[in-house]
């Protein structure tokens, strides 16, 4: 059983856990930068109605002296847009960090592997042909997603292992880039072909955080328990996995099963983002990376840190979105890719200096 497995791997010697200062430290930070995306915006609100806001929620009584419209924006629209953007955040930079893990490869990328396009693939069928069809009462979108960020990185996988060693940054970049590629072709054929769905469809490819409630992040919530509980149950045996999959079977653990639930898991929680937030890249290279250049490399430290780091950035990065060209709003996926595409440059300079 996966239980059992986790806890033999618990007793792999050396193996650091996360500082409770640290992680208190990175609630902070997600706190903070949670408080800074509810102030945000093109109507001023007070912190007092804020923390007056949270006392109150809509489900209680209201209280004498309260501000309903200020009560109405919090409870509506911004407290929904941070906590959406903490979700998709979390679950993108803890994926980046469960691909690299599962690959041996620093560079390994909800977006390098494909992931990302064959979610906005499926997403895009579902938009353009499914509506708002639902699936077994699920929405059709999320669970489209999933198909096609499956099949991708199924993809990527065979594709860069018959390139050469799938672990290889080389080969698996290049199968990623084909494999997004072709993916990205055909859902372009697919927009033009249905161009009663294009302004949709575009503006939310190129990410952006939109909720008019809390029914977006209830239909993400699941795929994100989920997926993240699976991944975090597997952080000691990816270290086990980066000493040598001989580790992980002398714990009485098949690696091959562990590559395949922690890739299932981490393309779930992939798609989920994806379906809720749009192409929002370079989250899962930037996060467990600079977590890997702040603490360390142990899985056991690395992921639940990214999954805190990973919605404090990207919080953060939807609040620059909508003031730095107040009143329009700047999509996350332009403000992640200038941040990103330099650290991803560096993050490949350093994996060649190591390997030279």
């Amino acid at each position: 059983m996966v239980g059992d497995s986790v806890g033999r791997a618990g007793a792999l010697p050396g193996l650091p856990r996360l500082p409770l200062r640290w992680a208190a430290a990175g609630v902070l930070v997600v706190a903070a930068a949670m408080g800074a995306g509810v102030l945000a915006g093109p109507v001023h609100v007070p912190v007092r109605a804020v923390g007056e806001a949270l006392l109150s929620p809509p489900f209680l009584p209201g209280r004498a002296g309260q501000d309903s419209g200020q009560l109405a924006i919090l409870w509506s629209l911004r407290f929904p847009r941070v906590v959406l953007g903490a979700l998709v955040g979390g679950m993108l930079a803890t994926a980046g960090a469960a691909y690299q893990g599962v690959f041996r490869n620093p560079l390994a990328d909800p977006y390098l592997l494909g992931a990302a396009a064959g979610a906005v693939l499926g997403a895009t069928l579902a938009i353009a042909f499914g509506g708002g069809a639902t699936l077994g009462g699920i929405g059709l979108v999320p669970v489209a997603a999933f198909a096609g960020a499956g099949a991708a990185v199924a993809g990527t996988y065979l594709l860069g292992r018959s390139l050469g060693d799938h672990r290889s940054p080389t080969s698996l970049i290049l199968a990623g880039v084909a494999i997004a590629a072709f993916l990205t072709a055909v859902q372009s054929y697919v927009q033009q072909a249905r161009s009663d769905s294009f302004r949709q469809v575009y503006s939310w490819i190129l990410g952006r955080l939109v909720t008019a409630g809390w029914d977006g992040i209830a239909e993400v919530l699941p795929y994100a328990v989920v997926g993240l509980a699976v991944i975090l149950a597997h952080r000691r045996l990816l270290d086990a996995l980066a000493v040598g999959e001989e580790e992980v079977a002398s714990l009485g653990v098949s690696p091959r099963r562990v590559r395949l639930v922690v890739v299932v898991a981490a393309t779930l929680c992939t798609a989920a983002a994806v379906s809720a937030a749009g192409a929002i890249g370079f989250i899962g290279i930037i996060v467990p990376h600079a977590v890997r250049l702040l603490l360390g490399t142990s899985y056991r430290v690395v992921l639940p840190m990214s999954l805190l780091l990973g919605a404090a950035f990207l919080v953060l990065a939807d609040t620059a979105a909508r003031t730095l060209a107040a009143p329009a709003e700047v999509p996350i996926g332009v403000i992640t890719a200038m941040v990103g595409a330099p650290f991803f440059l560096f993050v490949m300079r350093s994996t060649r200096l190591r390997e030279s």
